[in-house]
């Protein structure tokens, strides 16, 4: 299994007895190829173990013959998160540096992770994305929404952030969070509300009367029958914005270097719309460097939440059990980031597709694993 096994070689196995006759790299590699090639539950596991068992041939063993949906569920049911999530930074070396660029922090809920019988609430999953390799580099998952600016933190402990501009909502907009980017060696482009009334309010005067016109570039973007304008402004004036002129928020932002502003006007049908966006920022970026780090983090949205929705069907997901909805989110973008780093010309709606339909195919994306 080359790589890959020694990706996950210290996973701690937490069967026991005679759950323990399946290897327990090989059900990973079964699952997560499995997945790679279109399967999205226990039970497509196993068939697919079944069916394409000529192609396992070539590099498992399968002593203990071939597993049922149950070994599956039991597996993904007791396996610890916090010690599968840790094998990411292992697997993603091996396909390749991800470098500096734009990190975007988000968290999205499980819909129908829930548990009724047991009063659980849906699993709220905190992802680190890299938008311009497309690869998911940790997630860390939370029982509930209000925990996401703490899991947000323990994402980005969990690799190198230096270098990387960290993009996130106005959510995580706090002097923690701020300074646990800077002193990691990274900087932040984060979005900026109400949540910090005073900053908020005095960013939105700025801009609405500014003593200097800002510096500003625009965009157009035209797609099925919109067109958006966009005006990225910035201001990198922002000594004003003290403890004390802001008593009312919370301390201060870390290395606070810029303020910006995006001006979108959007036309459709003939009905025009407009919103203004802020942000504050710890990178000095010029109107353009702007622009173009605030659209990037968007690629969370339609490379990573929208892909396991659409394609991996992951709204629809029903595991609910122990630890099961958790491990299934981490092997999902575990088969994203494979199948993101092969035949990039390709999609991944396609390179699924194939990959379930030809052994050939599916042999040139999994073979990075080898």
């Amino acid at each position: 299994m080359g790589w890959f096994g020694a990706c996950f070689s210290d996973l701690p196995d937490p069967r026991t007895g005679n759950a323990t006759r399946h290897n327990l790299l090989e059900l990973l590699t079964i699952a997560l190829t499995a997945t790679i090639c279109g399967a999205e539950t226990c039970v497509d596991f196993a068939d697919f173990a079944r069916d394409r068992a000529a192609l396992f041939s070539e590099f498992l063993t399968l002593e203990g013959g071939m597993p049922s949906h149950d070994t599956f569920s039991r597996l993904f049911r007791l396996l610890d998160p916090t010690h599968f999530a840790a094998c990411f930074g292992r697997f993603l070396d091996q396909l390749g540096a991800v470098g500096a660029g734009v990190l975007a922090i988000d968290g999205k809920t499980m819909r129908r992770s829930f548990d009724t019988a047991a009063g659980r609430s849906p699993l709220h999953v905190v992802t680190a994305f890299a938008c311009q390799r497309r690869l998911v580099l940790a997630q860390a998952g939370v029982s509930g929404k209000e925990n996401e600016i703490i899991a947000a933190r323990a994402v980005l402990e969990m690799f190198d952030i230096k270098g990387m501009l960290v993009t996130a909502d106005a959510l995580h907009c706090n002097a923690k969070t701020t300074r646990l980017i800077v002193d990691r060696g990274g900087d932040y482009l984060i979005a900026l509300k109400a949540n910090r009334p005073s900053m908020y309010r005095d960013v939105q005067d700025l801009f609405t009367a500014p003593p200097a016109p800002p510096a500003s570039h625009t965009t157009v973007d035209h797609d099925h029958g919109r067109m958006e304008t966009r005006h990225h402004h910035v201001w990198h004036d922002v000594a004003w914005l003290t403890p004390t002129r802001n008593g009312s928020d919370e301390a201060p932002l870390a290395g606070l270097a810029m303020i910006g502003m995006i001006d979108a006007v959007v036309e459709r049908a003939g009905k025009i719309s407009r919103e203004r966006r802020y942000y504050v920022c710890s990178r000095p970026l010029s109107p353009a460097e702007f622009a173009e780090a605030a659209c990037a983090h968007w690629r969370i949205e339609n490379s990573l939440h929208w892909v396991l929705a659409v394609c991996f069907d992951e709204d629809r997901a029903r595991n609910r059990r122990d630890h099961g909805p958790e491990n299934m989110t981490i092997l999902r973008k575990l088969a994203l980031n494979v199948l993101q780093s092969a035949r990039p010309e390709i999609s991944i709606r396609r390179k699924r597709k194939r990959s379930g339909w030809s052994d050939d195919f599916a042999r040139s994306v999994i073979g990075q694993m080898r």
